[in-house]
């Protein structure tokens, strides 16, 4: 996890007194924990209605799905990376 600056002058720091670097280490950091116990992470009926439908779609219609590979292209084209 990222390090904090010492606080100065008896000031209390927050999240957003972090930098950029500093705090995506965080929510990588804060990922990691939630997925190291993924069963403590809840999944509303509506996600498990919505991930029944696609795969509902993709079993009846396997056209209509898409390569990681693929998938992965289309972004870094979208977002040049």
């Amino acid at each position: 996890m990222a390090t904090q600056p010492e606080p100065s002058n008896n000031l209390s720091l927050s999240v957003f007194d972090l930098s950029a670097a500093e705090k995506l280490q965080l929510v990588e950091d804060l990922w990691d924990d939630l997925a190291a116990d993924a069963d403590a992470v809840p999944i509303h009926d509506w996600q498990k209605a919505e991930v029944a439908r696609r795969k509902a779609n993709l079993m009846s219609n396997p056209a209509s799905g898409l390569r990681w590979e693929d998938v992965k292209a289309r972004i870094r084209q979208r977002y040049g990376r």
